[in-house]
C-alpha cells in the first residue's frame, strides 16, 4: 500500500477513534457545568443572601473536589498503557487500587469540609453567610466518595475506549440534581423547605446515583465485565497505590494551579468594583462552559496517547496528540470567532442590554468577552496538550510548568496590567490570558519534544522516549 494512502487511513482512523471518546466526556462535561448555571438561578430564587452564601459554598466546594479528584484521574494514563500492552491483570489490578485511592481521599476531604465554616469565619466572612454555607457543606460532603469514584470510573472507562456510556449516565444525574433541588430546596410535593441544606442533599445524592449506575454498568458491560475488579477487593497493592498518589498528585496541583489563577483574578476583580465584577461574571461564566469541551478533548487524548505509549507505539502516540490539538484549536476558532460576531447577545443571557442601569456592565464585559475568546483559543490548545503529556505519563514537569505560567506569568502580568497600568479588568483578563498562551506554548513544545526522538531516527526505529 502506498505509504501516502496509510498514512491518510490511519489519521482517519485516529481521528475516528478521539472523537468516539471525545464527543462523549465533551458532553458529559458540559452537562456537569450546566448545573453549576442552574443552581444559582435556584439560589437568587432564595434570596439575595442564599445567593451570596450559596455560590461561595458551590464554588469552594467545586475547587476541592476538581483538585481531588486529580489525583484519581492518574487512573487513566496507568489503565491506558495496561490496555495497549494488553495486560488485563494490571488493569483490574489499577481499577481496584483506584477505587480504594477514592476512599482513602474521600475521608480527609469530608473533614476538611466540615470544617470550612470555621476558616470561613477566620477569613473574615460574615457570620450569616458562613451559617448559611454550613447547611449546604453538611450535606454535599457524603457525596465525596461517589463523586470521587465517579470520577476514577470515567477514566478507567476511557482508558478502554468504552466512554460512550458516560454521558447518558451525567444526564441522568444532571437531571435528578435539578429536580432534587427543586423538590428539596423549596419544599415541593410534601417535603420539607431546607433551602441550601436541600441543594446540597440533592448534591450528594446526584453523586451516589451517578456513581452506582457507572458501577453496575462497568460490572455488567459485555467488554468491562471481564475486569472483575470488585473481586478480591481486600487486596491493597502499595506499590501501585503509590504510583497512582505519585502521578494522580502532579495532576492534582496543576488544577488547583490552574482553578486558583481564576479564583484569584475574580477576587481581584471585586477589588475594581462591583460592575466589573459583574462584568467578569457574565464572561468567566460563559468561557467555563465552552472550555469544558476542551477538558472533555483532554480526557479522551490521554487515553488515545496512553494507549499507543502501552504498545510503545510512539508514531502513532505522537499522532494521537497532534490530531487531538487540532481538533480542538479547530472547534476554538469556530467558537471565538462565534463569540466576536454575537458578543452584546451572549451578554445579553445574563443582562438586560437595552437596560440604561446595565450600560457600564455592557462597556465593561464587551472587551473582556473578546480578549477571553481568543485567549479561549489558547487555552483549548493548552488544556488538549497536557491531556496528551498525561498519556505519556509526564506530570511532574507540567505541574512545575503551570505554576510558572498561571502564576508567574499570567497572574503577575494581569496585576501589572489591571492596577499599576490602569486597564482594570481588561487588564486583568489580557494578563491571565497571556499566562495562558505560555502555558499553550510550553505544553506543545514538551509534547513535541518528549516524541521528537521518533523523528530523529524513524518511526520503524523508534522504540522509547527521552527521559521524563
Amino acid at each position: 500500500m502506498d505509504s501516502q494512502v496509510f498514512w491518510k487511513s490511519n489519521v482517519t482512523t485516529e481521528i475516528r477513534e478521539f472523537l468516539k471518546l471525545a464527543v462523549p466526556l465533551a458532553s458529559a462535561q458540559v452537562a456537569q457545568a450546566s448545573v453549576g448555571f442552574v443552581d444559582t438561578i435556584m439560589m437568587g430564587h432564595l434570596g439575595a443572601e442564599s445567593l451570596a452564601a450559596g455560590g461561595l459554598a458551590s464554588t469552594t466546594f467545586q475547587l476541592l473536589l476538581n483538585t481531588t479528584s486529580g489525583i484519581v484521574m492518574a487512573v487513566s494514563p496507568l489503565v491506558a498503557e495496561a490496555y495497549g500492552a494488553e495486560q488485563k491483570t494490571q488493569i483490574t489490578q489499577i481499577a481496584r487500587q483506584g477505587l480504594w485511592l477514592s476512599l482513602f481521599l474521600s475521608i480527609p476531604m469530608m473533614f476538611a469540609i466540615a470544617q470550612l465554616d470555621t476558616v470561613m469565619l477566620l477569613l473574615g466572612q460574615q457570620a450569616a453567610i458562613v451559617t448559611l454555607t454550613a447547611q449546604y457543606f453538611n450535606f454535599i460532603l457524603w457525596g465525596i466518595f461517589p463523586a470521587l469514584g465517579f470520577a476514577m470510573l470515567r477514566g478507567y472507562v476511557s482508558a478502554l475506549s468504552q466512554a460512550q456510556i458516560v454521558t447518558v449516565i451525567v444526564i441522568i444525574g444532571t437531571l435528578f440534581n435539578i429536580i432534587g433541588n427543586y423538590i428539596l430546596g423549596f419544599g415541593k410535593f410534601g417535603f420539607p423547605r431546607m433551602e441550601l441544606a436541600g441543594l446540597g442533599l440533592a448534591s450528594g445524592l446526584s453523586f451516589w446515583l451517578m456513581f452506582l449506575m457507572f458501577l453496575v454498568y462497568t460490572l455488567n458491560h459485555p467488554q468491562l465485565k471481564e475486569y472483575q475488579f470488585l473481586r478480591k477487593l481486600h487486596r491493597l497493592k502499595p506499590q501501585i497505590l503509590k504510583r497512582l498518589i505519585a502521578i494522580g498528585t502532579a495532576i492534582a496541583v496543576t488544577i488547583a494551579l490552574e482553578y486558583g489563577l481564576f479564583a484569584v483574578v475574580t477576587f481581584l476583580m471585586g477589588i475594581l468594583g462591583t460592575e466589573v465584577l459583574a462584568a467578569h461574571q457574565t464572561v468567566y461564566q460563559t468561557m467555563y462552559l465552552i472550555f469544558m469541551v476542551p477538558l472533555g478533548m483532554s480526557y479522551a487524548v490521554t487515553a488515545r496517547v496512553g494507549q499507543w505509549f502501552g504498545q510503545q507505539d510512539f508514531k502513532s502516540a505522537r499522532r494521537a496528540g497532534y490530531i487531538s490539538i487540532t481538533i480542538a484549536a479547530i472547534f476554538m476558532i469556530v467558537t471565538a470567532i462565534a463569540l466576536v460576531i454575537y458578543r452584546q447577545q451572549v451578554i445579553g443571557i445574563y443582562l438586560d442590554i437595552h437596560n440604561p442601569a446595565n450600560v457600564n456592565v455592557l462597556t465593561l464585559a464587551v472587551p473582556m468577552l473578546i480578549i477571553s475568546a481568543v485567549a479561549q483559543l489558547l487555552d483549548g490548545v493548552q488544556r488538549v496538550a497536557m491531556g496528551a503529556l498525561y498519556g505519556l505519563q509526564d506530570t511532574r514537569i507540567p505541574m512545575l510548568l503551570s505554576g510558572l505560567a498561571f502564576w508567574g506569568v499570567g497572574l503577575t502580568s494581569g496585576y501589572l496590567l489591571g492596577f499599576p497600568l490602569g486597564l482594570g479588568g481588561v487588564g486583568l483578563w489580557t494578563g491571565q490570558s497571556i499566562g495562558v498562551a505560555v502555558a499553550g506554548v510550553i505544553f506543545v513544545w514538551r509534547f513535541h519534544r518528549l516524541t521528537a526522538s521518533c523523528n530523529s531516527v524513524g518511526y520503524d526505529q523508534c522504540d522509547r522516549l527521552p527521559p521524563l
